[in-house]
């Protein structure tokens, strides 16, 4: 896999606090088994470092998780990794599929059936970044670990 988000500027604050990786099977139960990996990842980030994880960023770590393994295993062949890495203020889900076509979130339409999945990660995230790579591609979604609306936490 190629270089990404160390290099992006993220220094001090923003350093990663924890990183895990996990290689997803093809079957039917890797989409479960990634949310499973990602509340426990979070349940770690609140118990070692004292994070303000939000009930809020756990649950949309799950559906962003959920959105995006679902599409990689729908679109692409082989095998899927997942890395989740934290910060003092956010969380990255990242996902690298062996589909180097990079996906575009499509124009709403209440009429579509299905399909929504970029939308909804778009929609839900701080930063989504897809880059290509020499073999596939890679997704990052950022998510705020706290609610900027929560009584007692300045976000912004």
């Amino acid at each position: 896999m190629g270089s990404h988000g160390d290099g992006d500027g993220c220094t001090g604050q923003d350093e990663h606090l924890m990183r895990a990786g996990y290689a997803l099977g093809g079957d039917d139960g890797c989409i479960a088994d990634a949310r499973h990996h990602a509340v426990a990842f979070l349940d770690r980030a609140r118990a070692d470092h004292h994070l303000p994880v939000s009930e809020r960023t756990l649950d949309l770590t799950q559906l962003v998780v959920s959105e995006l393994v679902t599409n990689a295993r729908k679109y692409a062949p082989g095998p899927v990794l997942m890395e989740l890495r934290i910060t003092a203020h956010a969380v990255d889900v990242v996902i690298w599929d062996s589909d180097p076509t990079v996906p575009a979130a499509r124009a709403a339409d209440p009429e579509r059936v299905g399909q929504h999945g970029l939308e909804i990660v778009k929609a839900l995230t701080e930063h989504l970044f897809i880059e290509q790579e020499p073999v596939g591609k890679r997704i990052t979604a950022r998510i705020a670990l706290a609610d900027a609306s929560s009584p007692g936490i300045a976000r912004r």
